[in-house]
């Protein structure tokens, strides 16, 4: 019989265990390729030994001004150095970095800054003024109580000089002065313990406040060499920065890439002509992008682009379902798209859609449809499961019956920041609940089928948005589309779908137009589904490039009862 006890009695020591932490890969990186880039921004390049030196004066910088333990450090940056600087110089100092969306509003920053008692603001000059104007409303909210955070002004040559002077004028310290400060051979020391916070990060607040994701030193390593793994990616990756770092920490690929003596080519702005520049002339092997990325890419005018591709390059795409004709599309113009999802309170992508050698030989539209579906879990993630969301038993294997996406493992967030009430319905039953709806199919990968707000109950019977939106995405005049529930007199619910069409389609048929999106629906899916309402006009995105369906909905209740099939315009 086997006892409760195991075959020794050897205790941990510091000589077999120690706290894991993605810091290290840095300290390697240093030792290993001290001369390889490993930032490179316009005329701007750094090694190896130079960034590791840069992160030890941010850390000391930051510890002689007792930020340490305990403090978060809010960046308010694009991709620009600084920012994967500061991914490993806060914690070094032992606080936990805070990565800011530059899009967000000066008010939704201020809740932010105020919410995390940011003790630093470090801020790129173009964004000096939205700090500027946030710091202004939290000290208003606080009155007395508040303590202004230090203030840091990131320089880019890019940049109008004037933005520069103004914030230095408004007494904030410049990033490289605040670097001469700090010992470039500073003793950081590593957690005593990887439970410890490493980064927080808010979620785009749809619905209420935007909730804190605090995630731990331990989640952070196991990550950031599972996203290697998952994608195959070599030593010396060279890594195009189309992810914004302050979106679930570019997931996880700062410390990624400091663990594989790859090259950060950082990209200030987005665009398809860059993305195409920098795979001609930088070298690049691998970028992440958002589907609405992946989208600009393959609809770019001759001019923009640069092909055929010097060699393959590797995409790795999530924070929407792709339809499966932009998946395929990016495979013939010679992009390796690996497909995966996840959250913010995952890390980032924690599941990921493995693809088996056998489906080469398939047709290229079966292929596309098996890569269109999320997949299965990461090597750092333990469980993955779509349970029913009344009892909590795993759904049958059909591919049809629609259940909820739960996750738990080392790859789960330590918990939303000061927020119990999230937290107990975030971990309710031991399993981290995602609110995403979705279904297991026979070889146990999963899809998502819809944000559980967003799935149309038409007469009692669901339809999934993302469904209809990659019939749309077939549609040879259509660019982008996203479908929401609008209130129907017969059905309660109907599908609206909103729509953007490709550059240099006539909008003067709109009408017409309509009718043929309608006919072509009506080919490809159940009556029931086919939009009742399609709207033109541009669509509303959150800063991180999500399509904003809470405001296409609030669009189509405006839009009042659906009674006969109307068409309207956005």
């Amino acid at each position: 019989m086997a006892g409760d006890r195991d075959i020794d009695d050897l205790p941990k020591n510091a000589a077999n265990h120690t706290a894991l932490t993605p810091l290290w890969f840095l300290d390697r990186a240093a030792l290993v390729h001290p001369n390889r880039n490993s930032v490179i921004h316009g005329s701007v390049h750094y090694t190896w030994l130079q960034t590791y030196q840069r992160c030890r004066r941010l850390a000391s910088a930051l510890s002689n001004r007792s930020v340490g333990f305990g403090t978060t450090v809010a960046v308010i940056a694009p991709n620009v150095p600084a920012i994967y600087e500061a991914h490993f110089g806060v914690p070094m100092a032992g606080a936990v970095i805070n990565p800011v969306n530059i899009r967000l509003n000066a008010q939704t920053v201020a809740f932010l800054l105020e919410h995390s008692s940011a003790a630093v603001v470090m801020v790129d000059q173009e964004f000096f003024p939205l700090a500027e104007e946030a710091l202004k409303i939290w000290a208003n909210n606080t009155k007395s109580n508040f303590r202004s955070p230090l203030l840091i002004v990131i320089a880019d040559e890019s940049c109008d000089p004037k933005s520069l002077k103004y914030a230095l004028g408004r007494g904030a310290l410049d990033y490289e002065k605040f670097l001469e400060t700090g010992d470039p051979m500073f003793a950081w020391k590593p957690p005593e313990d990887e439970w410890q916070s490493i980064a927080l990060g808010y979620t785009s607040g749809t619905t209420a406040s935007p909730k804190g994701v605090v995630l731990h030193h331990r989640g952070a390593y196991l990550m950031s060499l599972s996203y290697a793994l998952a994608w195959g990616m070599n030593e010396g990756a060279v890594y195009l920065w189309t992810l914004p770092m302050f979106h679930c920490n570019g997931w996880c690929f700062p410390w990624t890439l400091a663990a594989l003596c790859g090259t950060s080519i950082c990209l200030r702005q987005v665009t398809a002509k860059a993305v195409y520049s920098a795979i001609a002339n930088q070298g690049v092997t691998h970028f992440c992008a958002a589907p609405v990325v992946l989208n600009t890419i393959v609809n770019a005018s001759p001019d923009e682009t640069t092909l055929p591709l010097p060699r393959l390059v590797h995409v790795m795409t999530a924070g929407a379902a792709p339809p499966p004709s932009l998946l395929s599309t990016m495979s013939r113009l010679g992009f390796r798209v690996t497909h995966t999802y996840g959250l913010s309170e995952t890390y980032g992508p924690s599941t990921v859609c493995a693809w088996k050698p056998e489906w080469d030989s398939l047709p290229q539209e079966t292929q596309a449809r098996l890569h269109a579906r999320q997949g299965v879990r990461y090597i750092a993630l333990e469980g993955l499961d779509i349970v029913n969301t009344k009892d909590m038993t795993p759904v049958p294997a059909d591919g049809t019956t629609v259940g909820e996406i739960v996750l738990r493992g080392n790859a789960v967030m330590k918990g939303y920041l000061k927020n119990p009430k999230a937290n107990a319905e975030a971990f309710a039953n031991g399993w981290f609940h995602s609110g995403d709806l979705g279904v297991k199919h026979p070889d146990g990968y999963i899809e998502v089928k819809d944000r559980s707000k967003d799935i149309i109950i038409s007469g009692g019977e669901n339809i999934s948005s993302v469904e209809i939106e990659n019939v749309l995405y077939a549609h040879p005049k259509i660019l982008e589309a996203s479908v929401v529930a609008r209130p129907d007199e017969r059905w309660g619910e109907s599908p609206c779908a909103f729509v953007t069409l490709k550059p240099g389609i006539d909008k003067s048929t709109e009408q017409r137009l309509a009718e043929d999106i309608t006919q072509f629906c009506r080919s490809k899916m159940p009556a029931y589904w086919v939009p009742k309402s399609i709207v033109f006009g541009p669509l509303p995105k959150t800063a991180t490039g999500k399509v904003q369906k809470h405001l296409l909905r609030a669009k189509a209740k405006e839009m009042g009862v659906m009674g006969p099939v109307k068409k309207s315009r956005l």
